[in-house]
């Protein structure tokens, strides 16, 4: 008996019945507190209505970036992934590329924020703020991602490549193998000793502490390439030099790109030519053997000859000019040919052997170079003594040495023959022009002496080869600029500034300002006339970054953007008619212009309608912003359509509307849709201070299936449209499930106000082995408020304070012990309403005798979706809780609860006798507070089969109000357990 109660135990879930529910709600005193809770309506795929994207946070509970990259601190990823969103990384390159997008992407900002709860000025939205928040936001950059695929702006292409390379950093670090050590001081100043590495989850956006944003754009390479070869930005783009954009106070494509600063171009330079000799794995640079060589070659002791003679006689051997500068030739003996030319040896070789070797033809080549030894010193890597091919040259000398060091020079190497100087080698002739020095060939003891730099100038900014150069025969700036290859087309020659160390010791600056009229020949005159000194740093500054003859388009057009601006320019120009507009243009448009000379901002507003008809006419100037809005935008006009239509919701009013085309809008009618009348809200607004509203009825069937009817009346801003349902249609396929000890279980359907004895009647009645007294009826709307009222129950005893747990007559000692098993207790009880799902029993009191209850107010009227289970008659009366043997104990006749607890083993000392109660089998539960005085206790009422006795727990300790909770979460225990027994 035991083991078949513990099992029904695990089996039977908890329940509840109305009648308890107020029950209990009333013990806690939370009666008034019954509500139906506003549940959201589900809505179509297709409604008109705007929601958020489904990536944000609002809508899904997974990030993109997060579900397939690992979001460290800013929130970017490098790849696009599966959701369709872009990266923050792929949306700052896109705004790299097309930087006037991001006065628009503010406004998606501004817009998403708003639907969040949270809205903002959109011009009070910085750079860094938009940057911050696409790299944080998911939902934000599904919303940016959204706008920039509806545009065309991104293709899907974009989802399926990989980004930029994180583990690569940004920026391309300068070459540090070639320092300015040693250079004058006024070289170095000034220029940006190391270049800052940029974390390459970032946008190219920095903040500095007073608020300015700075952007810098800068060339990333390419996943899998080195970092040196990754293609450099082009310097001729005003957008490729570092810019610092102020906050603008308006949200304006013209004002972002007029408060743009140019800082001082603060790059790295290197000496120029110092990367020549840099060993990058081409070994010392040494001549190979296998070269040609030409008739002019000078031999010497070691070359090694082969002489091929044809003619009279075949032959071909091989001889080595010997110390003395001798071969030895067969039949003719010796002779000298150290220090002639190869082209002179074959001819004395010829003549020599013509008189031994009749019609004898002689050709004489090269078999293996010597070696010989020269000497390079003065500031080079690696002075000294060098073994070298006979066909070298000074720069191949120079190569084997390690070029120059820092301080020795590029443009001064003597050339020594004992004491004679051969030649002086400019090694600019070969950089800059690709002459090569190989006039003079090196000679076994020659000296190659590299001298100290002499004078050098930095030229920084807007040149082809910004450097550090080292002059000799240059004396002007037009000759430093023609070594550093010329100014670029973006470059300001009105903005060079020169900084000069005086005679005095002192820095001084200079400003070479070209007249705002020159022509080239004058200017180039001018960077004649001003000569250069050792020491300068001459730097150039970009124009400026924006067109000073440009208007802007934004809004509701077909092709927003710059626009250039002419002389005499008017606004039909731009907005010529409607195809130049998105459809539905509102009538208002508006032309944000930069007034001089402070160049404010002001609004002038226009009629579009009117400008497109040519009634009105208005000037452009320079800087103007041309907006033309939407129809439905911000406070579009719009109307409302709910009740019986196939997609209820908002719509955009559009000019004439009536409520058949709004119907029509929304899919139209339901077939459960009232045609005979619909109820039409609106409203007007009377000498702009008062609002009146207003009611009328529309013949709706009319107004939508009859064209040109006098019903279909035209809507209003903020007109709502209600369509009502056919009275009864919730009824229509009504049915009701009959299970258990009925003639014919199943379901049936009902009509309405059809009443249980109806259908049980038509079930065939009640089996002999029907119990009815323990009937459950089970309904949807009492599962509803069950669960509801359970939830309310668990939110009541979760946030139940501490000091609402002690109860005021404990003793100091025996609060920590009593609060420590209130919690315990707390907890328990927790869980186990928590896993106790709602039935939705309703409490019914039938017997056999159908005609005996027909009509009486137990004939209840039955609902959709009732389901009516008739056990069979149990032989037992159950009792659980804190007793010594909850089983089940075989009913008798006539015994009252306390005999059947008694058989029982009787009650834990943790029972509450006083609370101990009787649950019928019909759902009813008898309690000490349920009877009258007179009646009598709960111990001696008379049981019948299926009733169960539970004996709840004591709660140790609390204050009254936890102890009634606590009370309250037991009945719900032992009534739903009661539920599922009748059930099973």
């Amino acid at each position: 008996m035991q083991g078949c109660s513990s099992m029904w135990r695990r089996r039977l879930t908890p329940n509840v019945t109305v009648g308890l529910v107020f029950l209990m709600l009333s013990v806690v005193g939370l009666a008034q507190q019954l509500q139906v809770p506003n549940l959201p309506s589900g809505l179509p795929p297709a409604l008109p209505s705007a929601s958020l994207p489904a990536n944000s946070p609002a809508a899904s509970s997974t990030e993109d970036d997060r579900a397939n990259t690992k979001n460290s601190g800013d929130g970017t990823s490098a790849t696009g992934n599966s959701t369709g969103t872009l990266t923050a990384g792929q949306i700052g390159a896109i705004v790299q590329a097309r930087p006037e997008l991001i006065v628009d992407i503010k406004q998606v900002m501004a817009d998403y924020l708003e639907q969040q709860g949270n809205p903002i000025q959109v011009d009070s939205i910085t750079d860094d703020m938009l940057y911050r928040a696409i790299a944080s936001d998911v939902g934000l950059r599904g919303a940016v991602t959204i706008w920039l695929r509806a545009r065309g702006y991104v293709a899907e292409s974009e989802f399926d490549r990989s980004d930029l390379d994180p583990s690569i950093p940004d920026d391309v670090a300068g070459n540090t193998g070639a320092t300015s050590q040693g250079l004058p001081n006024s070289l170095t100043d000034g220029v940006a000793a190391s270049s800052a590495r940029i974390d390459s989850n970032r946008i190219p956006t920095s903040s500095s502490p007073d608020g300015v944003e700075r952007r810098r754009n800068v060339s990333r390479p390419s996943g899998g390439r080195d970092a040196s070869s990754a293609t450099k930005p082009d310097r001729n783009d005003p957008n490729a030099v570092e810019v610092v954009h102020q906050t603008a106070p308006y949200n304006l494509q013209s004002l972002r790109e007029l408060y743009t600063q140019v800082p001082e171009q603060t790059s790295k330079l290197k000496r120029f030519g110092s990367d020549m000799f840099l060993d990058r794995g081409l070994g010392t640079k040494q001549m190979t053997v296998d070269i040609p060589i030409g008739p002019d070659y000078i031999l010497g002791v070691g070359d090694g000859l082969i002489v091929n003679l044809w003619g009279g006689v075949s032959q071909s051997f091989s001889r080595s000019v010997d110390r003395e500068g001798k071969i030895v030739l067969p039949e003719a003996g010796t002779i000298v040919v150290a220090g002639l030319s190869l082209e002179r040896a074959q001819a004395l070789v010829q003549s020599a052997l013509s008189g031994q070797f009749r019609d004898a033809k002689v050709a004489v080549t090269i078999a293996r170079l010597r070696t010989i030894r020269v000497y390079v010193v003065g500031d080079v890597q690696r002075p000294g003594a060098y073994d070298i091919s006979s066909l070298s040259t000074p720069l191949n000398a120079l190569y084997a040495a390690g070029g120059p060091t820092s301080i020795g020079s590029l443009r001064v190497a003597r050339h020594f023959r004992g004491k004679e100087l051969v030649r002086e080698v400019d090694l600019y002739d070969f950089l800059l022009r690709g002459v090569r020095p190989d006039t003079e060939r090196i000679e076994d003891g020659d000296t190659i002496l590299v001298s100290p730099a002499g004078r050098q100038v930095a030229i920084a900014g807007m040149v082809k080869r910004p450097a550090i150069y080292e002059l000799k025969d240059e004396a002007n700036l037009s000759d430093v600029l023609s070594d550093a290859g010329g100014v670029l087309i973006s470059a300001s020659l009105k903005n060079i500034m020169i900084e000069r160390v005086g005679s005095d010791g002192h820095r001084t600056t200079l400003n070479l300002r070209l007249p705002e009229d020159s022509s080239s020949e004058s200017s180039r005159k001018l960077m004649e006339e001003f000569a250069v000194q050792d020491g300068d740093r001459i730097s150039i500054a970009p124009i400026l970054p924006y067109s000073e003859r440009v208007i802007y388009v934004e809004g509701h057009v077909v092709r927003p953007g710059r626009l250039p601006y002419r002389d005499d320019m008017k606004l039909t120009d731009v907005v010529r008619s409607y195809q130049d507009l998105l459809p539905e243009p509102a009538d208002r448009g508006v032309i944000i212009r930069l007034m001089p000379p402070d160049l404010r901002a002001e609004a002038i507003d226009f009629n579009v309608p009117d400008v497109l008809a040519g009634n009105e006419q208005i000037n452009l100037q320079p800087f103007d912003t041309i907006r033309i809005f939407g129809r439905y935008e911000a406070d579009g006009p719009k109307a409302q359509v709910h009740g019986e239509v196939l997609h209820p919701g908002t719509y955009p009013l559009s000019r004439g509307m009536t409520v058949a085309q709004l119907v029509r809008m929304a899919g139209g009618f339901n077939r459960s849709a009232l045609l005979d009348g619909a109820d039409l809200a609106s409203y007007e607004i009377r000498d702009g201070k008062q609002v009146l509203s207003r009611r009328d009825t529309v013949k709706i069937g009319a107004a939508v299936n009859e064209p040109g009817s006098s019903a279909d009346v035209a809507l209003k801003p903020g007109d709502v449209l209600t369509i009502h349902q056919i009275s009864g249609w919730n009824d229509i396929g009504s049915s009701v499930t009959l299970d258990g000890e009925v003639t014919y279980p199943g379901p049936y359907g009902i009509q309405e106000g059809e009443r249980l004895s109806s259908v049980l009647k038509r079930a065939g009645g009640f089996r002999v082995t029907a119990y009815p007294a323990g009937a459950v009826l089970v309904r949807n709307q009492v599962k509803e408020l069950e669960d509801k009222s359970k939830n309310e129950l668990i939110h009541q005893i979760e946030t139940t304070s501490a000091g609402a747990r002690l109860a005021p007559s404990l003793s100091a000692q025996d609060d920590a012990a009593t609060l420590q098993l209130l919690i315990q207790q707390q907890k328990s009880v927790v869980e186990r309403l928590r896993s106790q799902p709602a039935v939705g029993r309703l409490v019914i009191k039938i017997n056999t005798d159908i005609a005996s209850w027909e009509g009486t107010p137990a004939d209840i009227e039955l609902r959709r979706g009732d389901v009516l289970t008739i056990p069979k008659r149990p032989s037992f009366v159950l009792v659980s809780g804190q007793v010594y043997n909850a089983s089940a104990i075989t009913y008798v006749p006539g015994k009252n609860a306390g005999w059947y607890l008694k058989h029982a083993g009787g009650s834990t000392e943790g029972g509450n006798m006083k609370e101990v109660l009787v649950i019928r089998a019909n759902g009813l539960v008898v309690g000490r507070r349920s009877g009258e005085w007179y009646e009598p206790s709960v111990l001696e009422t008379k049981l019948q089969p299926g009733d169960v006795v539970v004996v709840p727990q004591k709660v140790f300790g609390g204050s009254a109000m936890l102890r009634n909770l606590f009370a309250s979460a037991q009945v719900l225990s032992s009534v739903g357990f009661a539920a599922a027994l009748a059930l099973h």
